[in-house]
């Protein structure tokens, strides 16, 4: 499937908050109403602090989802990336994937644990989990090259 992608701007802002505060309320739906508000909080600073970092993903001029990469310890961390619902397990979401695993030579993500279609996604790319939480694991990417 076709997708292209483009720097996000501050009227992707409430979108952005949305697929953040859903994905997180999906695989962590035992959360407690202070819980709730402090992860509301958090996902408003955070996504206006990285605004700019984000990727808009677009099929056909529509907004479908956005992708989050950033720099972390020796290579990067792909923070956040969604997929509307109607548009994933279409290979767009694995096609980003891997072009950023061309592009960086060591890459770390978090997946919750929940999330086992996901994390069997990044397993098959290569990913092997570095560190776990109780609810998510911390997992990293490192290429070929990067050995040499």
């Amino acid at each position: 499937m076709e997708y292209k992608l483009k720097d996000a701007t501050y009227e992707h802002m409430d979108l952005l908050i949305q697929y953040k505060l859903n994905t997180i309320f999906e695989y962590a739906p035992k959360l407690d109403e202070e819980e709730k508000k402090q992860i509301c909080f958090y996902v408003n600073s955070e996504t206006a602090k990285w605004l700019y970092d984000y990727r808009m993903i677009e099929h056909h001029k529509k907004i479908i989802g956005a992708v989050l990469v950033r720099n972390n310890l020796d290579g990067v961390l792909l923070d956040e990336i969604f997929i509307e619902r109607r548009y994933r397990n279409l290979g767009i979401g694995t096609k980003i994937i891997k072009q950023i695993l061309l592009t960086y030579p060591v890459v770390y993500l978090y997946v919750y644990k929940e999330n086992v279609k996901a994390f069997r996604l990044y397993r098959r790319l290569g990913f092997k989990v570095f560190d776990e939480t109780e609810t998510r694991y911390f997992m990293k990417y490192i290429s070929f090259e990067s050995y040499e």
